[in-house]
């Protein structure tokens, strides 16, 4: 299978050695295939000038929990980056650059964002691949302490982590290699799995609106039916079944 030429690029960037993969730059080419006219030099500059932000306000003494507070205070009270609860499962939540443009995310993006600044102000952080969440952690010796930046960068600890992993999963069974390290790759592949999966959601949303358009066209609720796959066009621009819709439009346009 032929790849486009940005999925060229991030198939080159994941064969880099281990360590040595740039996960920014890997997911602004897996963007590219929605949004192919985006530069992905442009929101690397963005991210150095984030970061250019943070190191200007940190403390001499950089003490861990307080370069965390000082990226929490840039990134959640000043730029407003915040966890996207109401539309979850909007893919662009999953693209890098609707991220940085919108200041909204899931959590693996969001902790993309976190940990590309707290590495371009040598305060390396790793990404900690819970189920179900995502969190990231300084690569602190003995010390156990997490970071959920969907939610405006919380701070946890481990009991906090296990707690909030049995409230959603009331019958799992807690594995200590929860809180390891995610590798780049690793880290590529679930952000691919959440956009396959949000692709998934919105292809059966727009299925669901064309149904439901069609019903009322049927019931003879033509407003409404209108109004429906009207949604579903505009959602799903080149359905295989556009013509037969743009016809039951103009029957309903013509009264």
């Amino acid at each position: 299978m032929s790849l486009s030429p940005a999925g060229h690029r991030c198939y080159q960037e994941v064969q880099k050695s281990s360590g040595r993969i740039n996960l920014a730059t890997a997911a602004l080419y897996i963007a590219q295939e929605e949004y192919w006219d985006m530069e992905p030099r442009v929101y690397l500059e963005a991210l150095d000038d984030m970061a250019a932000a943070v190191r200007s306000r940190l403390p001499k003494g950089r003490y861990p929990l307080k370069v965390i507070q000082v990226l929490n205070q840039y990134l959640f009270d000043e730029l407003k980056f915040a966890g996207n609860s109401q539309n979850y499962y909007d893919p662009d939540n999953s693209l890098l650059n609707c991220v940085i443009d919108r200041r909204l995310g899931i959590p693996i993006t969001l902790s993309l964002v976190y940990l590309e600044i707290a590495n371009r102000v040598q305060f390396p952080m790793v990404g900690v691949g819970m189920p179900g969440h995502f969190l990231v952690r300084p690569v602190v010796d003995e010390m156990e302490v997490f970071v959920d930046p969907f939610n405006q960068g919380e701070t946890l600890f481990l009991a906090d982590c296990q707690q909030r992993f049995s409230q959603m999963f009331p019958s799992g069974e807690w594995r200590d290699s929860y809180f390891n390290g995610v590798m780049q790759r690793t880290f590529l592949t679930r952000m691919l799995m959440n956009l396959k999966f949000a692709y998934v959601q919105l292809e059966a949303e727009s299925q669901q609106m064309r149904d439901r358009g069609l019903l009322h066209h049927r019931l003879e609720n033509f407003e409404l039916a209108r109004q429906d796959l009207e949604r579903y066009l505009r959602s799903h621009p080149t359905p295989p079944d556009s013509y037969q819709i743009q016809q039951i439009l103009e029957r309903i346009s013509r009264g």
